[in-house]
């Protein structure tokens, strides 16, 4: 996160945070290393190395040495990346292009041995930016919903463009990587999905041919969306694996839609099979419905049954009234769940923490 340190990059910040937090650093640093992740860092949309005001090219800069100095502080190697926007054009591309190549040999060789482009969904299509990233020598990221949005005049496909950005990722870089996202069909062109579409992820994945780069989903979701995509991929097939996602998602199912909860039941029962596809559309058909009265009642109490043998006379009759004051329209689901969440809590049913049923 950029906001890891607040105002880790302001002249207001007088606390030398790198040795404050160097243990924790270290700690975190062990856990990425350890278990073999990458991370990343996106500067926000304030970040312009650009500008054509010599004050905000200096505050870029200096955010930008205070992502890299997070990054180093971690101990984690060159390809583990900090990535960026071209910026504006301010009237006229082709200068603002040429101020980030010159603004970008002032930036501290720890930024500039971490710095990737990528392209963006107004200004810098991603022929701009492999532009930009051959003549600096850095590597470009390639991302599809902005691409989709603002195309080059070229009418290439999305794999051969990832293609031609390969190009510009060495072997210090790490493997390549792109950014996957889904427009949310509700909002504004570039809005990011809830949740990932698996059937138009695939069609993507795909395409991109044998030799796969590393893809980092943008995605309202985060970690559901990318357990989705992995278990849809993976070579391993261990039916085990959507019995512990089926795990995660039954009381949200059950809520939002009963014939849907049946149906993954029985999807689940044949023994040795890895319905992966049909699992995950099965999932995303459910959690597209609203929940009814009878069905969220259903599975509040299938909830309540993790501690209900626990619990106090007081909390079965205030779970009771809670029920029953939804169901008369005197109480929001919301409140419920709120009383659910505190009970799983207090009795450490860690379970039911891990599940959907609070997110939703």
């Amino acid at each position: 996160s950029s906001d890891l340190i607040p105002f880790g990059s302001s002249a207001v910040n007088s606390v030398r945070w790198w040795d404050a937090f160097s243990s924790r650093f270290d700690e975190i640093g062990k856990k990425i290393r350890g278990n073999g992740i990458r991370v990343s860092m996106h500067p926000g949309q304030y970040t312009v190395l650009n500008s054509p005001k010599e004050e905000v090219v200096a505050r870029a800069i200096s955010d930008l040495a205070y992502h890299a100095r997070i990054l180093n502080c971690l101990g984690v190697g060159p390809e583990n990346k900090i990535v960026l926007h071209i910026g504006g054009a301010y009237g006229d591309k082709a200068q603002a292009a040429g101020r980030f190549i010159r603004n970008f040999s002032r930036l501290p060789a720890p930024v500039q041995n971490r710095l990737v482009v990528e392209n963006d969904e107004r200004i810098f299509d991603i022929a701009d930016v492999l532009s930009i990233a051959d003549t600096l020598r850095i590597p470009t990221v390639f991302d599809n919903l902005h691409h989709t949005i603002n195309p080059p005049g070229r009418t290439e496909s999305d794999a051969c463009w990832i293609q031609a950005c390969r190009a510009t990722w060495g072997v210090r870089d790490g493997r390549q990587k792109i950014h996957y996202a889904q427009q949310d069909p509700l909002k504004r062109p570039g809005a990011h999905a809830q949740s990932i579409r698996i059937r138009e992820f695939l069609h993507f994945y795909d395409s991109l041919g044998a030799k796969k780069p590393d893809i980092m989903l943008e995605v309202k979701d985060k970690n559901l969306s990318a357990i989705k995509c992995i278990n849809c991929v993976s070579a391993e097939r261990n039916p085990l694996d959507l019995r512990s996602e089926w795990g995660r998602y039954r009381d949200t199912v059950l809520e939002k839609s009963p014939e849907d909860y049946a149906a993954m039941e029985r999807l689940l029962s044949a023994e040795g099979r890895y319905p992966a596809v049909a699992f995950y559309e099965l999932l995303e058909h459910a959690l597209g419905k609203e929940a009814t009265a009878e069905s969220f009642i259903a599975a509040a109490k299938r909830v309540w049954g993790f501690f209900s043998e626990q619990a106090t006379q007081a909390e079965k009759k205030a779970f009771l009234a809670g029920l029953s004051g939804y169901g008369s329209g005197c109480r929001t689901g919301d409140s419920v769940k709120s009383f659910l969440r505190k009970l799983a809590v207090k009795y450490d049913q860690s379970e039911l923490m891990r599940s959907t049923y609070f997110l939703f």
